[in-house]
């Protein structure tokens, strides 16, 4: 049993992997055509999602439980179709991220190739290792449902601190009222980065499904994914990378003082 389990995920990652290499190469030529690396946050979301139709509808088969395909589908497309359209919305019509631009003017190669060495390999090799609950979980028939009812409501918060905080942010900067002014209000009154804590929460959440309640197996092969988003979104290319500029705003350093910067709790007296 254990040995048919492995060689489907086995399956299923290698699946999953052609997926990742054909989507991303898509990626990398409209990032060439329109100049702009910042394509490749939009594509994070659309890739998950097409990672777990892969296995959904082509790789997984044999003992697995099928419902549970649908289901990672399903949680991976409203969460991922969601972040992809937000980004696009927001950074397609801007000039390119301040990162970015930075990253190819400091590395002082071709377009293409820092696209392709310090973008595009990079980040899908992050979009596979990030993807394995969507891989490796639909692979087992033995489902807990109590913890599978768990990852549900993980995810489902993460879903809600993410477009809620989103939209909170995006509603605030429209305001003309509110130029200059830094947003702590709604749950950016409880945590410095809803955004960032609830796409950790979705992770978590896709891998109590697709790792957890799959089986120790699923969950051992897997627990790099949320592992890994947390990770990111704390230490390395979340807040602590953005806190590094907005403590340089006025009244960033007191809002810090009496905020959470990424678990939601209540605000600090004094702060």
């Amino acid at each position: 049993m254990i040995a048919n389990d492995l060689s489907q995920s086995l399956a299923s990652l290698l699946g999953g992997l052609g997926v990742v290499i054909a989507f991303m190469g898509i990626g990398l030529a409209i990032a060439q055509r329109y100049r702009k690396l910042t394509v490749v946050d939009t594509m994070w979301g659309l890739g998950m999602t097409l990672v777990a139709a892969e296995t959904a509808l082509v790789s997984s088969g044999g003992d697995g439980d099928p419902a549970l395909r649908w289901i990672l589908l399903a949680m991976t497309a409203v969460s991922g179709v969601r972040l992809s359209w937000h980004l696009h919305r927001r950074n397609f019509s801007q000039d390119e991220d301040p990162r970015y631009a930075e990253l190819a003017r400091d590395d002082g190669r071709s377009f293409m190739q820092v696209a392709l060495m310090r973008v595009f390999v990079p980040q899908g090799a992050a979009m596979w290792l990030v993807a394995t609950p969507l891989m490796v979980g639909p692979n087992n028939e033995d489902v807990v449902v109590w913890l599978l009812v768990l990852g549900l409501v993980v995810w489902a918060v993460g879903v809600v601190f993410e477009s809620v905080g989103d939209a909170q942010l995006a509603a605030f900067k429209r305001d003309p009222g509110n130029k200059g002014k830094l947003m702590d209000r709604g749950l950016w009154r409880y945590t410095r980065h809803p955004n960032y804590f609830g796409d950790a929460c979705v992770w978590w959440g896709l891998w109590l499904v697709g790792g957890l309640a799959s089986g120790w197996l699923p969950a051992v092969l897997s627990v790099v994914s949320p592992l890994a988003m947390t990770v990111w979104l704390v230490w390395v290319t979340g807040a602590r990378l953005l806190e590094r500029t907005m403590m340089q705003r006025p009244g960033y350093p007191a809002y810090a003082a009496r905020t959470s910067m990424f678990v939601p709790l209540p605000p600090r007296r004094g702060g």
